[in-house]
Protein backbone atom coordinates (compact mmCIF):
# COMPACT_ATOMS: atom_id res chain seq x y z
CA UNK A 1 0.00 0.00 0.00
CA UNK A 2 1.47 3.35 -1.03
CA UNK A 3 1.90 6.16 1.49
CA UNK A 4 1.45 9.71 0.22
CA UNK A 5 2.83 12.03 2.89
CA UNK A 6 5.16 14.85 1.88
CA UNK A 7 6.78 17.70 3.76
CA UNK A 8 4.26 20.28 2.63
CA UNK A 9 1.61 18.46 4.68
CA UNK A 10 3.17 19.72 7.91
CA UNK A 11 2.78 23.30 9.04
CA UNK A 12 4.06 23.99 12.52
CA UNK A 13 2.08 26.33 14.73
CA UNK A 14 5.24 28.06 15.93
CA UNK A 15 5.91 29.22 12.38
CA UNK A 16 9.03 27.14 11.79
CA UNK A 17 9.93 26.90 8.13
CA UNK A 18 9.37 23.58 6.36
CA UNK A 19 13.05 23.51 5.41
CA UNK A 20 13.95 23.24 9.09
CA UNK A 21 11.81 20.13 9.54
CA UNK A 22 13.82 16.86 9.69
CA UNK A 23 13.06 14.48 6.83
CA UNK A 24 14.55 11.21 8.08
CA UNK A 25 11.12 10.05 9.28
CA UNK A 26 9.08 11.20 6.27
CA UNK A 27 7.90 8.47 3.90
CA UNK A 28 10.14 8.01 0.85
CA UNK A 29 7.91 7.15 -2.11
CA UNK A 30 10.94 6.72 -4.39
CA UNK A 31 11.85 3.42 -2.75
CA UNK A 32 10.93 0.41 -4.83
CA UNK A 33 10.97 -3.12 -3.46
CA UNK A 34 13.22 -5.51 -5.34
CA UNK A 35 11.54 -7.99 -7.65
CA UNK A 36 12.25 -11.71 -7.51
CA UNK A 37 12.35 -14.21 -4.66
CA UNK A 38 12.51 -12.92 -1.10
CA UNK A 39 15.60 -13.71 0.97
CA UNK A 40 15.12 -16.77 3.22
CA UNK A 41 14.00 -16.18 6.78
CA UNK A 42 16.79 -16.85 9.26
CA UNK A 43 15.53 -17.59 12.75
CA UNK A 44 17.29 -16.00 15.71
CA UNK A 45 16.98 -18.84 18.21
CA UNK A 46 18.45 -16.86 21.08
CA UNK A 47 15.61 -14.33 20.81
CA UNK A 48 12.97 -17.04 20.38
CA UNK A 49 14.13 -18.86 23.51
CA UNK A 50 14.44 -15.67 25.57
CA UNK A 51 11.01 -14.39 24.49
CA UNK A 52 9.46 -17.75 25.37
CA UNK A 53 11.09 -17.81 28.80
CA UNK A 54 10.09 -14.19 29.45
CA UNK A 55 6.43 -14.85 28.72
CA UNK A 56 6.42 -18.04 30.78
CA UNK A 57 7.89 -16.02 33.64
CA UNK A 58 5.27 -13.32 33.10
CA UNK A 59 2.49 -15.92 33.29
CA UNK A 60 3.93 -17.11 36.61
CA UNK A 61 4.01 -13.48 37.72
CA UNK A 62 0.32 -13.25 36.85
CA UNK A 63 -0.34 -16.26 39.10
CA UNK A 64 1.57 -14.56 41.92
CA UNK A 65 -0.11 -11.18 41.42
CA UNK A 66 -3.05 -11.80 43.84
CA UNK A 67 -0.48 -12.49 46.58
CA UNK A 68 1.33 -9.16 46.04
CA UNK A 69 0.93 -6.38 48.58
CA UNK A 70 -0.76 -3.13 47.61
CA UNK A 71 2.63 -1.42 47.80
CA UNK A 72 4.13 -3.92 45.35
CA UNK A 73 1.24 -3.48 42.90
CA UNK A 74 1.68 0.30 43.14
CA UNK A 75 5.44 -0.05 42.60
CA UNK A 76 4.77 -2.24 39.56
CA UNK A 77 2.55 0.50 38.12
CA UNK A 78 5.25 3.11 38.78
CA UNK A 79 7.87 0.97 37.01
CA UNK A 80 5.46 0.48 34.10
CA UNK A 81 4.91 4.23 33.78
CA UNK A 82 8.62 5.11 34.00
CA UNK A 83 9.61 2.47 31.44
CA UNK A 84 6.72 3.47 29.16
CA UNK A 85 7.74 7.15 29.26
CA UNK A 86 11.31 6.13 28.44
CA UNK A 87 9.95 4.73 25.18
CA UNK A 88 7.08 7.08 24.31
CA UNK A 89 8.32 10.48 25.50
CA UNK A 90 11.96 9.48 25.08
CA UNK A 91 13.03 7.13 22.30
CA UNK A 92 9.92 7.88 20.23
CA UNK A 93 8.79 11.49 20.44
CA UNK A 94 12.07 13.10 21.53
CA UNK A 95 14.88 11.12 19.90
CA UNK A 96 13.16 9.55 16.86
CA UNK A 97 11.03 12.52 15.77
CA UNK A 98 12.61 15.48 17.60
CA UNK A 99 9.08 16.77 18.22
CA UNK A 100 10.22 18.78 21.26
CA UNK A 101 13.44 19.71 23.04
CA UNK A 102 14.41 18.32 26.44
CA UNK A 103 16.81 19.60 29.07
CA UNK A 104 19.73 17.50 30.27
CA UNK A 105 17.97 16.31 33.48
CA UNK A 106 14.89 15.28 31.51
CA UNK A 107 17.00 13.45 28.93
CA UNK A 108 18.76 11.56 31.72
CA UNK A 109 15.42 10.56 33.28
CA UNK A 110 14.07 9.38 29.92
CA UNK A 111 17.26 7.43 29.20
CA UNK A 112 16.95 5.68 32.57
CA UNK A 113 13.31 4.87 31.80
CA UNK A 114 14.34 3.60 28.38
CA UNK A 115 16.84 1.20 29.97
CA UNK A 116 14.11 0.02 32.35
CA UNK A 117 11.95 -0.71 29.28
CA UNK A 118 14.72 -2.86 27.67
CA UNK A 119 13.70 -2.40 24.02
CA UNK A 120 17.17 -1.78 22.55
CA UNK A 121 19.19 1.31 23.32
CA UNK A 122 17.94 4.76 22.30
CA UNK A 123 20.25 5.03 19.28
CA UNK A 124 19.17 1.71 17.78
CA UNK A 125 15.49 2.25 18.67
CA UNK A 126 15.40 5.70 17.04
CA UNK A 127 17.31 4.53 13.97
CA UNK A 128 14.94 1.62 13.36
CA UNK A 129 11.91 3.79 14.00
CA UNK A 130 13.01 6.37 11.46
CA UNK A 131 13.49 3.55 8.96
CA UNK A 132 9.98 2.34 9.81
CA UNK A 133 8.47 5.73 8.99
CA UNK A 134 10.58 6.37 5.92
CA UNK A 135 9.86 2.96 4.35
CA UNK A 136 6.60 2.01 6.08
CA UNK A 137 4.98 -1.28 4.99
CA UNK A 138 7.80 -2.20 2.58
CA UNK A 139 10.69 -4.66 2.78
CA UNK A 140 12.78 -1.89 4.35
CA UNK A 141 10.32 -1.55 7.26
CA UNK A 142 11.67 -3.51 10.28
CA UNK A 143 8.17 -4.61 11.32
CA UNK A 144 6.25 -4.45 8.03
CA UNK A 145 2.59 -5.00 8.99
CA UNK A 146 1.69 -6.33 5.53
CA UNK A 147 3.52 -9.50 6.63
CA UNK A 148 0.80 -10.15 9.20
CA UNK A 149 -0.05 -9.51 12.85
CA UNK A 150 2.44 -11.95 14.35
CA UNK A 151 5.39 -10.69 12.33
CA UNK A 152 4.70 -7.02 13.03
CA UNK A 153 4.04 -7.76 16.72
CA UNK A 154 6.97 -9.95 17.73
CA UNK A 155 8.02 -12.13 14.79
CA UNK A 156 10.31 -9.43 13.40
CA UNK A 157 12.48 -9.86 16.49
CA UNK A 158 12.73 -13.61 15.94
CA UNK A 159 14.26 -13.43 12.48
CA UNK A 160 17.21 -11.65 10.91
CA UNK A 161 16.37 -8.23 9.47
CA UNK A 162 15.56 -8.01 5.78
CA UNK A 163 18.71 -6.80 3.94
CA UNK A 164 16.86 -3.63 2.88
CA UNK A 165 16.24 -2.70 6.53
CA UNK A 166 19.96 -2.89 7.25
CA UNK A 167 20.89 -1.06 4.06
CA UNK A 168 18.47 1.82 4.57
CA UNK A 169 19.33 2.14 8.24
CA UNK A 170 22.99 2.69 7.38
CA UNK A 171 22.08 5.54 5.03
CA UNK A 172 20.03 7.58 7.50
CA UNK A 173 21.34 10.87 8.89
CA UNK A 174 21.83 10.18 12.60
CA UNK A 175 24.26 12.94 13.56
CA UNK A 176 21.78 14.35 16.11
CA UNK A 177 21.79 11.05 18.01
CA UNK A 178 25.57 10.73 17.85
CA UNK A 179 25.94 14.28 19.19
CA UNK A 180 23.69 13.62 22.20
CA UNK A 181 25.95 12.63 25.11
CA UNK A 182 23.09 11.04 27.01
CA UNK A 183 22.22 8.79 24.06
CA UNK A 184 25.79 7.68 23.51
CA UNK A 185 26.50 7.17 27.23
CA UNK A 186 23.46 4.92 27.48
CA UNK A 187 24.56 3.03 24.37
CA UNK A 188 28.03 2.38 25.84
CA UNK A 189 26.64 1.16 29.15
CA UNK A 190 23.38 -0.32 27.92
CA UNK A 191 23.74 -3.92 29.14
CA UNK A 192 24.63 -2.91 32.69
CA UNK A 193 21.84 -0.31 32.78
CA UNK A 194 19.29 -2.89 31.63
CA UNK A 195 20.33 -5.46 34.24
CA UNK A 196 20.10 -2.86 37.01
CA UNK A 197 17.03 -0.89 35.92
CA UNK A 198 14.86 -3.49 34.21
CA UNK A 199 15.43 -6.33 36.69
CA UNK A 200 17.47 -5.55 39.82
CA UNK A 201 15.91 -2.25 40.95
CA UNK A 202 12.26 -3.32 40.37
CA UNK A 203 12.99 -6.47 42.39
CA UNK A 204 15.03 -5.02 45.27
CA UNK A 205 12.87 -1.98 46.10
CA UNK A 206 9.81 -3.95 47.34
CA UNK A 207 12.04 -6.52 49.07
CA UNK A 208 14.12 -3.92 50.92
CA UNK A 209 11.49 -1.30 51.78
CA UNK A 210 8.40 -3.34 52.70
CA UNK A 211 9.54 -6.93 52.98
CA UNK A 212 8.10 -8.40 49.80
CA UNK A 213 9.52 -11.80 48.89
CA UNK A 214 12.32 -11.73 46.32
CA UNK A 215 10.54 -14.31 44.19
CA UNK A 216 7.34 -12.29 43.92
CA UNK A 217 9.30 -9.04 43.47
CA UNK A 218 11.24 -10.59 40.59
CA UNK A 219 8.25 -12.04 38.77
CA UNK A 220 5.70 -9.21 39.23
CA UNK A 221 7.44 -5.78 39.10
CA UNK A 222 10.20 -7.48 37.10
CA UNK A 223 9.10 -9.97 34.45
CA UNK A 224 5.32 -9.39 34.37
CA UNK A 225 5.71 -5.61 34.14
CA UNK A 226 8.41 -5.96 31.48
CA UNK A 227 6.38 -8.38 29.34
CA UNK A 228 3.21 -6.26 29.51
CA UNK A 229 5.21 -3.14 28.57
CA UNK A 230 6.82 -4.95 25.64
CA UNK A 231 3.47 -6.14 24.29
CA UNK A 232 1.91 -2.70 24.70
CA UNK A 233 4.70 -1.26 22.54
CA UNK A 234 4.45 -4.10 20.02
CA UNK A 235 0.71 -3.45 19.64
CA UNK A 236 1.59 -0.07 18.13
CA UNK A 237 3.43 -1.93 15.36
CA UNK A 238 0.77 -4.60 14.89
CA UNK A 239 -2.77 -3.75 16.02
CA UNK A 240 -2.43 -0.01 15.33
CA UNK A 241 -1.37 -0.84 11.76
CA UNK A 242 -4.21 -3.30 11.16
CA UNK A 243 -7.30 -2.44 13.24
CA UNK A 244 -9.11 0.88 13.53
CA UNK A 245 -10.24 3.80 11.38
CA UNK A 246 -8.19 6.08 9.14
CA UNK A 247 -9.66 9.60 9.30
CA UNK A 248 -6.52 11.46 8.20
CA UNK A 249 -5.16 9.34 5.36
CA UNK A 250 -7.07 6.31 4.15
CA UNK A 251 -4.31 5.36 1.71
CA UNK A 252 -1.96 4.19 4.49
CA UNK A 253 -2.20 1.25 6.87
CA UNK A 254 -1.76 2.89 10.32
CA UNK A 255 -5.03 3.26 12.24
CA UNK A 256 -6.57 5.07 15.19
CA UNK A 257 -6.82 2.44 17.92
CA UNK A 258 -8.11 3.54 21.38
CA UNK A 259 -7.07 0.30 23.12
CA UNK A 260 -3.48 0.72 21.94
CA UNK A 261 -3.60 4.38 22.95
CA UNK A 262 -4.60 3.33 26.48
CA UNK A 263 -2.07 0.50 26.89
CA UNK A 264 0.83 2.42 25.30
CA UNK A 265 0.00 5.67 27.15
CA UNK A 266 -0.92 7.65 24.05
CA UNK A 267 0.69 5.91 21.07
CA UNK A 268 -2.43 4.48 19.47
CA UNK A 269 -3.48 7.47 17.37
CA UNK A 270 -1.43 6.01 14.60
CA UNK A 271 -3.10 7.24 11.44
CA UNK A 272 -2.58 10.77 12.73
CA UNK A 273 0.99 10.03 13.75
CA UNK A 274 2.04 8.61 10.39
CA UNK A 275 0.33 11.54 8.67
CA UNK A 276 1.94 14.14 10.95
CA UNK A 277 4.99 12.45 12.53
CA UNK A 278 6.40 15.76 13.84
CA UNK A 279 3.53 16.53 16.22
CA UNK A 280 4.71 16.04 19.81
CA UNK A 281 1.21 14.93 20.89
CA UNK A 282 0.84 12.27 18.16
CA UNK A 283 -2.85 13.20 18.21
CA UNK A 284 -5.16 16.17 17.69
CA UNK A 285 -7.01 15.37 20.94
CA UNK A 286 -4.45 16.65 23.44
CA UNK A 287 -4.15 14.58 26.62
CA UNK A 288 -7.17 12.34 25.91
CA UNK A 289 -5.93 8.74 26.37
CA UNK A 290 -2.47 10.29 26.08
CA UNK A 291 -0.48 10.28 29.32
CA UNK A 292 2.70 10.92 27.34
CA UNK A 293 1.38 14.23 26.01
CA UNK A 294 0.30 15.22 29.53
CA UNK A 295 3.82 14.39 30.76
CA UNK A 296 5.49 16.49 28.05
CA UNK A 297 3.08 19.37 28.79
CA UNK A 298 4.03 19.13 32.47
CA UNK A 299 7.73 19.14 31.59
CA UNK A 300 7.20 22.25 29.46
CA UNK A 301 5.33 23.92 32.34
CA UNK A 302 8.25 23.10 34.66
CA UNK A 303 10.79 24.45 32.16
CA UNK A 304 12.40 21.04 31.53
CA UNK A 305 11.12 20.82 27.94
CA UNK A 306 10.64 23.43 25.22
CA UNK A 307 9.53 23.90 21.62
CA UNK A 308 6.80 21.26 21.36
CA UNK A 309 5.88 21.08 17.68
CA UNK A 310 2.25 20.75 16.67
CA UNK A 311 0.10 20.88 13.56
CA UNK A 312 -2.50 23.63 13.09
CA UNK A 313 -6.20 22.73 12.96
CA UNK A 314 -6.36 24.27 9.49
CA UNK A 315 -3.70 21.92 8.16
CA UNK A 316 -5.34 18.93 9.83
CA UNK A 317 -8.75 19.69 8.32
CA UNK A 318 -7.24 20.33 4.90
CA UNK A 319 -5.53 16.96 5.06
CA UNK A 320 -8.70 15.20 6.18
CA UNK A 321 -10.60 16.66 3.22
CA UNK A 322 -7.82 15.68 0.81
CA UNK A 323 -6.94 12.14 1.90
CA UNK A 324 -9.11 11.11 4.85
Amino acid sequence: MTETRTLHDVKLQNGAAVAETPVEDVFDDTYKMKEGPKPPRMLVWRNIILMTLLHLGALYGLVLLPSASVSTVAWTAVCYLISALGVTAGAHRLWSHRSYKASFPLRVFLALGNSMAFQNDIYEWARDHRVHHKYSETDADPHNATRGFFFSHVGWLMVRKHPDVVEKGKKLELSDLKADKVVMFQRRHYKLSVVMLCFVVPMLVPWYFWGESLVLAYFVPGLLRYAVMLNATWLVNSAAHLYGNRPYDKSINPRENPFVAFSAIGEGFHNYHHTFPFDYATSEFGVKLNITTAFIDLMCFMGLATDPKSVSKEVIMARVKRTG
